[in-house]
């Protein structure tokens, strides 16, 4: 599997394109908005999008999920059920964020710990991590090493936990017990910011590391 990270919305969320170099097939991760970069993007480098993934439903991650979905006739994938809360307030999102239009939706599929997501041969292994949402997945391909975990971890932080339905306590343990265990050698991908490894942050990060 390969990927780019193609920064969008005036948040400068992450989103991800990974594609199975054997197919051409691609899945996009947190279509947050800028949907002509992201489509460009793959043009460029001749992949085929075949669906969407989602972390969770906050506005720089899932904004232009729906309309993205529709340009392109594709299913949308994740995140948990729970995240239905975020994804229905979608268009307040927008208004308060001075988003253009954007559209709530309902994905074709909500993900549970342990689901795994296909495209061409790639296959990715979904993690239910909330905490910073109560929805919130994380995706992991363990032949690559890499982890696209939208706002729970980021280099040398977490994700926050003061929006509704966030618990600083329940990311701790969705931390320590979901991404930890995946290997000090893997790498992610956050939601914002430069990539790192979980070891890395095991060794560094003051919210998360094994001496904090």
């Amino acid at each position: 599997m390969k990927f780019r990270i193609i920064p969008v919305t005036p948040f400068q969320q992450n989103c991800s394109l990974l594609w199975c170099e054997e197919t051409g097939e691609a899945a996009v991760v947190d279509p947050g908005g800028d949907l002509p970069q992201i489509i460009d993007a793959a043009s460029q480098l001749q992949v085929r999008i075949v669906k969407i993934l989602l972390t969770h439903g906050h506005i720089d991650h899932a904004g232009g999920t729906a309309a993205l979905a529709s340009q392109l006739g594709v299913p949308v994938e994740g995140p948990q059920q729970e995240e239905r809360f975020w994804i229905d307030q979608l268009p307040q999102q927008g208004r308060m964020f001075g988003f253009p239009h954007v559209e709530s939706f309902t994905p074709d599929r909500w993900l549970n710990d342990g689901d795994q997501v296909r495209f061409g041969n790639v296959t990715l292994d979904v993690l239910h991590c909330p905490g910073h949402t109560p929805g919130h997945v994380v995706f992991f391909c363990a032949q690559a090493k890499l982890a696209i975990v939208g706002d729970v971890l980021f280099q040398g932080s977490i994700g926050r936990t003061d929006f509704p339905r966030g618990d600083h306590e329940t990311l701790i343990r969705s931390i320590r017990g979901k991404l930890w265990p995946l290997g000090d050698e893997v790498s992610f991908i956050p939601g914002h910011g430069p990539m790192s490894t979980f070891g890395a942050e095991r060794r560094s990060n003051p919210y998360v590391s094994d001496r904090a």
